[in-house]
């Protein structure tokens, strides 16, 4: 699943990011783009217990891969 967050202020991209992540199964992956790296994101995401990696993209966008951690 890949989730296109860029044109969006905040707090949307993370509020759409929340509600996509709701939806995710164990085994799958959601792949997120934001305009900006999202610090706030992270804290919610290891608070959930989620595992994520970071890449900032070469037009200056962040794209975000998420997925559950196994147990």
């Amino acid at each position: 699943m890949i989730l296109d967050n860029r044109g969006l202020e905040p707090p949307q991209p993370m509020m759409r990011t929340l509600a996509k992540l709701e939806e995710l199964e164990a085994g799958q992956t959601l792949i997120i783009i934001n305009d900006r790296r999202p610090m706030f994101l992270f804290e919610q995401l290891d608070e959930l217990g989620f595992l994520y990696l970071t890449e900032q993209q070469e037009d200056g966008s962040y794209r975000v891969t998420i997925s559950r951690k196994a147990g």
